[in-house]
């Protein structure tokens, strides 16, 4: 009974979120709200047994992407006024989108009762202690999978040093730093002690 009442909660507050995200006018409440439906989401995986995919929503998505999106918003000059004025021209492609996802949806969950051609039940036999979902995906990252994963992660450092490579320009208006003149810098040319008069001020 009580898991009937939490995934009704979860499911609930994930969706509401979810519609707010869509129809909050500020960009920043939108991404709060997303958040939130985060949050409601990793509940409903806790509540079906996959905490590894609950802790990657929070630590992932919100701890990372949606915060992320939030400091974006924040410090981007954004021109609501000018983002709401084509609402309404494109408002008719906007819901000739959502009615192909919502076909989607309700075709994917009625080919569940569609016959052995569409959904094959298998029977899962487990032998031996049950051990937790982290537990089975660490063992299978890091023995069967462990040349592909390396691999991603070089990918994915490849991909971070050509980003900063194609992003960063030389300009000829800033002044580089020299670390090795500051370093060779004497104390006594840095520093210049004053004993100026009371009332008169430093003459620079």
């Amino acid at each position: 009974m009580i898991t009937i009442i939490a995934f009704y909660l979860f499911a609930t507050l994930t969706i509401a979120p979810a519609l707010l995200v869509i129809f909050a006018r500020n960009p920043v409440h939108s991404v709060l709200w997303l958040i939130l439906a985060f949050f409601n989401a990793a509940g409903l995986m806790l509540i079906l047994g996959a905490e590894f995919i609950a802790m990657l929503l929070v630590i992932v998505y919100v701890g990372a992407v949606a915060v992320l999106f939030l400091f974006v918003v924040m410090m981007l000059n954004i021109d609501f006024a000018s983002l709401r004025s084509g609402f309404t021209k494109n408002l008719p492609f906007g819901l000739l989108l959502a009615l192909v996802l919502l076909a989607e949806v309700v075709i994917a969950v009625l080919s569940r009762s569609a016959g052995p051609n569409l959904v094959v039940h298998h029977a899962v036999v487990v032998s031996g202690p049950v051990q937790p979902n982290i537990v089975g995906i660490g063992t299978l990252l890091y023995s069967r999978f462990l040349f592909p994963f390396e691999i991603a992660g070089l990918i994915l450092l490849v991909a971070m040093i050509g980003a900063i490579v194609l992003t960063h320009r030389n300009r000829g208006d800033t002044r580089g730093q020299k670390v090795s003149r500051q370093i060779d810098r004497r104390p006594q040319d840095a520093v210049k002690n004053m004993q100026p008069v009371s009332g008169e001020g430093v003459s620079l």
